[in-house]
């Protein structure tokens, strides 16, 4: 990796080691302890979470998933989730912006050389931040990809223009994906200062408002031929790229859910009011406030618990690659999207129901996480995860093996 590392510039003094689950755990609670009072300030100014970024790249976390063999955790998936779900809880921003970073990770998994796994992943355990260039705006369709890998000497040059880039304005390493000569995928990754890379925040969206995830113009760039990774290998055999990322994406809205429901309790106890036509002197001994507060506490519950099931799953298929194994991860991981999504819009909108109309003042920024639900959860339709269950279980098919599956 010569090439690359002459390219890396300063690098950044080495995070601490996470050695087990338990201990990657501890350190997302010790982060979102110190991001969750920051949270609502953030959103309402737009304030872009870089001093909190290089926090979680200080605290170790950005390696857990490092296989063993290269000095990693290699903690199992529904540890990963839950990571990821108590940071978003604190700040579903920070929570979102992470999880490109373990797909790229997985990617180089499955499909990079032992050369290239070798750095970056010691790069990772360094606490480099790994962002993707990946989706397109104006093409035919989602998921089309337009960008060419051409061929220039010993190595290559890419132009084009990626969106949705989250985290890649805080990221050390951009993972720009692209077509090659062969209409085959590729993932490029290079520093985020590299020559003709240009990083836009131009995101505008009004929930998930501090992930950055705007735009990245690549202009000719030079790209060096052991940063190119064949994305196409990593789905050669039966694996969990599509699954996993759909977990992480899962694990984002239960954050969410959790917080409004958090929010809820809080205001309800604190602030709202009874109703003295109907004789109920606070929202607290209001017998249907208190049956929907149930409801919800039931459904962020079963969704928790579906998450650390398809986890197990994806552990098993990542195990033991193989077609049975791959198709029970994706389909319990599109069941555990289907409740994380309708958990989050439930608990963001019963919050303003219970907590009444005083919540909905400004000043509180309650409606946060109805905007960060509603925006975070359009990701990936869920209508389609009620489709593809529902054709495995009729016909027994199951769509192609990519990346929301």
């Amino acid at each position: 990796m010569s090439k690359v590392i002459n390219l890396a510039g300063t690098l950044r003094a080495v995070s601490p080691y996470i050695r087990t689950e338990d201990e990657a755990i501890e350190a997302a609670k010790a982060l979102a302890n110190e991001i969750r009072s920051g949270a609502s300030r953030r959103d309402r100014q737009r304030i872009l979470p870089h001093h909190e970024l290089e926090r979680v790249a200080q605290s170790g976390i950005l390696g857990i998933t490092v296989p063993a063999e290269y000095g990693g955790a290699d903690i199992s998936n529904p540890f990963l989730a839950e990571v990821l779900a108590i940071l978003s809880e604190a700040d579903s921003s920070i929570g979102q912006i992470p999880q490109s970073h373990f797909q790229i990770l997985e990617i180089l998994r499955l499909a990079g050389t032992e050369e290239q796994k070798r750095y970056f992943f010691i790069r990772a355990l360094a606490g480099d931040h790994f962002a993707n260039a990946l989706a397109e705006r104006n093409t035919e369709a989602a998921g089309l990809i337009t960008t060419r890998l051409v061929p220039d000497g010993i190595g290559y040059r890419i132009s084009g223009q990626k969106y949705y880039s989250t985290g890649a304005l805080f990221a050390d390493w951009i993972a720009v994906f692209a077509q090659d000569d062969r209409e085959h995928l590729v993932m490029a990754i290079v520093p985020r200062d590299t020559e003709g890379l240009t990083i836009i925040d131009d995101w505008a969206g009004f929930g998930q408002r501090t992930t950055a995830s705007g735009s990245v113009i690549i202009d000719n760039m030079y790209v060096s031929a052991d940063s190119v990774i064949a994305h196409d290998r990593a789905l050669e055999q039966p694996a969990t790229l599509g699954s996993l990322g759909q977990l992480l994406h899962a694990a984002v809205d239960l954050g969410i859910a959790r917080a409004a429901f958090a929010d809820m309790i809080d205001f309800v106890q604190t602030r709202s009011r009874g109703n003295r036509n109907l004789d109920i002197e606070s929202t607290s001994t209001d017998p249907l406030a208190i049956a929907k507060t149930g409801s919800i506490a039931v459904k962020i519950e079963a969704a928790a618990a579906m998450i650390e099931r398809a986890g197990r799953k994806v552990d098993v298929a990542q195990v033991s690659p193989s077609a049975s194994a791959a198709s029970d991860a994706s389909l319990a991981v599109a069941t555990a999207k289907i409740l994380t999504t309708e958990a989050a819009l439930e608990a963001a909108n019963a919050l303003f129901e219970l907590a009444g109309t005083a919540a909905t003042g400004e000043d509180f920024n309650l409606d946060r996480h109805w905007r960060n639900a509603r925006t975070h959860t359009v990701h990936d339709p869920v209508r389609w995860k009620y489709h593809a269950i529902g054709d495995f279980h009729l016909n027994g098919r199951l769509p192609r093996p990519n990346g929301q599956f």
